[in-house]
């Protein structure tokens, strides 16, 4: 409801915000409908409408108060829509990707989420069959409601250092969890301060009075009944965040709390039965399976972020009109001169257009880590854990590298529209560089190169230490090749200054961590870079996936496509310049020529601006912007929306000497 009644007889002054985003969209070079097909597939589409015609005309959904709700009131919303979900999953038998699509349009991280991201995946990964029949039924059924608790109010990203621990007791074949320490505290953990009745506790296995580090432990934790906390456990919620308050993320301390031997999560590891015998599993790393996959998704989740922030900024740059170009001034179709669009500005476009061009950069490499993923659960299932170390170490790097950008490019676009508006591996890559330049048989090395593009740059870098870019013109830097070069060679060349740096000038670990954290970046970047360019080159006839297919029947498709693909790779590189003067690929002279490159690129992008944006495919529901309205009625929707606000249905007393604060009791209910 409005609180304010806005003179009906307004409107904005011309040119309107719809005339003006249509007349983006008539510039566009390629059709947007057919990007949108090439992203995401016919499949994928359907589902997605399907679903999203459903949530729509679902009051349960509804999202008109949202920004004016408090903590309370937005958790109370959250578990609302949690427990209407699932109803709706058993409804319709929505089947995992199905409820993934769901969330996704939900778009409100509420106290179920950690049950579905974390809980029943780290079952279904890592537990036995009768483990899965134990608590994956259930947990599946939402009879058991559960979350995912590593991190700890004094270790995070080091789970090697985690403090609960889980004590194995022979004569009662029982494990006692424990939290020894006040920094053993469970902290963080989503669903787990007000909702979950079970948890998937990382906990230091110890047995025989030795310690096996940390292993997956289901623990109930709340009484089914009373949903009070069992005995022996101290659990609560961490209290108000900035973000995240649909979520009761939550604290937990054990006391020498009792759980049977079978709790114990055992598909790659166990303890024998009253001997207290540690099996260990056959790949050290095979626990980060799940993690790995989280990951994956998390890259999937940063493009969508990406596109959402892009798709906001853009419209409403488009919209939005500032000041007269004197020397090229703008005419409406009367003739009148108007003010510019913002974003015909070079600047406006030089922040923005990059932040398009990273979001269809983290799609194809989100796409990429999940192939390789499912790849890997092929070869596991065969005991072929070859993939996992590669795959553990550059899904935490991409993991690491992605946010941070999307964090980096959303404040800039943020920002940009004006007033209304590293998980560290490098240790992995110096080992591989050290076994590559010391192995004898280094044709093994190249035979894998084809599948590895670790080892490809890494070779290309050891038999060509001083290979240069050479390039003449801005034109060059368009080339794949020498772009995949550039961004291998760089890696390498800072892998191998660490190597040397540790081994033969007796650096300690410890003094390299910065060294390290950049080589990781450099890494990620390159593949980042990889799985765009390999996206849209030429690819092998017939093509069997569909989405590329579409994107390489169309010309027009695939010439957008490299635009985009060249702007991410070159505007990455010209922020990362130091490190390409440091390996001395690149000169001074031919930094200038990228520079030059990077702006003819803006201007070849500027058509399609819009229709780029338009092609994620992001529906209001989803997006919930006044600015970023795919109709352009940016400020008919602000005026509407700020009438709506909850504190202009009060009346305020304003005498300081009076203890009233508000003059009418009838408070704007939500």
């Amino acid at each position: 409801m409005s609180y304010i009644k806005i003179p009906s007889h307004l409107v904005p002054s011309d040119p309107q915000g719809s005339d003006l985003l249509a007349l983006e969209r008539e510039k566009a070079t390629f059709n947007v409908k057919e990007l949108t097909l090439a992203l995401y597939g016919s499949k994928e589409l359907e589902k997605d409408n399907r679903i999203l015609k459903i949530l729509e005309n679902d009051p349960v959904f509804d999202k008109s108060n949202l920004y004016f709700m408090g903590r309370t009131e937005l958790f109370e919303n959250a578990l609302r829509k949690d427990k209407r979900l699932v109803q709706l999953i058993k409804e319709h038998k929505w089947n995992m990707e199905e409820i993934q699509a769901a969330v996704s349009f939900i778009d409100l991280p509420g106290p179920y989420g950690l049950h579905r991201g974390m809980f029943i995946p780290t079952i279904f990964g890592q537990g036995t069959e009768e483990q899965k029949k134990k608590f994956l039924i259930p947990a599946l059924k939402y009879e058991i409601i559960g979350c995912y608790a590593q991190t700890e109010l004094g270790h995070g990203s080091n789970v090697q250092g985690l403090e609960t621990t889980a004590t194995y007791i022979p004569e009662t074949d029982e494990f006692e969890i424990n939290s020894p320490y006040l920094t053993a505290s469970k902290w963080w953990i989503g669903g787990l301060g007000r909702t979950a009745n079970h948890a998937i506790v990382m906990a230091q296995l110890k047995s025989n009075g030795k310690d096996y580090g940390p292993h997956p432990f289901i623990i109930q934790i709340r009484d089914l009944e009373t949903h009070q906390p069992l005995p022996g456990i101290t659990v609560g919620d961490i209290g108000p965040k900035f973000g995240y308050n649909a979520t009761d993320n939550g604290f937990m301390l054990f006391d020498h709390v009792r759980i049977p031997r079978f709790n114990m999560l055992s598909k790659f590891s166990q303890i024998k039965k009253g001997t207290g015998e540690y099996i260990s599993p056959p790949n050290d790393k095979l626990s980060y399976g799940t993690m790995v996959f989280i990951r994956a998704m998390i890259v999937t989740s940063v493009r969508t972020s990406l596109a959402r922030a892009a798709t906001i900024a853009i419209r409403y740059s488009a919209v939005r009109r500032q000041f007269v170009d004197k020397d090229q001034p703008k005419k409406s179709k009367d003739g009148r001169i108007v003010e510019t669009s913002v974003l015909d500005y070079t600047m406006q476009q030089y922040r923005l257009f990059p932040v398009i061009a990273q979001a269809y950069a983290c799609f194809y490499t989100a796409k990429a880590m999940i192939d390789l993923y499912m790849k890997y659960l092929k070869q596991s299932s065969s005991g072929d854990f070859s993939l996992l170390a590669d795959l553990h170490a550059s899904s935490s790097g991409l993991k690491s590298l992605t946010t941070t950008m999307a964090v980096d490019s959303i404040e800039e676009c943020r920002r940009a529209c004006g007033g209304h508006g590293y998980s560290n591996f490098g240790g992995f890559l110096l080992k591989t560089f050290r076994e590559v330049v010391s192995n004898k048989n280094p044709e093994i090395y190249a035979s894998q190169s084809k599948k590895n593009p670790t080892l490809t740059y890494i070779l290309d870098y050891i038999n060509n230490p001083n290979q240069v870019c050479n390039a003449t013109t801005s034109l060059d830097f368009k080339n794949n090749e020498l772009q995949l070069r550039a961004f291998g060679h760089r890696a390498a060349y800072l892998i191998a200054n660490a190597v040397d740096q540790i081994d033969n000038q007796n650096k300690s670990w410890n003094s390299m961590l910065i060294e390290v954290n950049r080589i990781s970046r450099a890494h990620c970047q390159y593949l980042l870079v990889k799985n765009f360019i390999t996206a849209i080159q030429e690819q092998p006839q017939p093509i069997t996936d569909e989405k590329l297919r579409i994107l390489h029947s169309s010309p027009a498709l695939k010439k957008v496509m490299e635009s985009v693909c060249n702007l991410f790779v070159l505007h990455t590189m010209e922020k990362e310049i130091g490190e390409f003067f440091e390996c001395r690929f690149i000169t001074d002279s031919e930094a200038k020529l990228l520079r030059t490159q990077v702006y003819d690129l803006l201007q070849e992008i500027r058509p399609n601006a819009v229709s780029l944006v338009d092609a994620f495919n992001i529906p209001e529901f989803v997006l919930q912007s006044a600015l970023g309205r795919y109709d352009g009625k940016v400020y008919e929707t602000m005026i509407d929306w700020a009438s709506k606000e909850p504190l202009n249905g009060i009346t305020l007393d304003v005498n300081p000497n009076s203890e009233v604060l508000f003059r009418n009791k009838n408070k704007a209910k939500l």
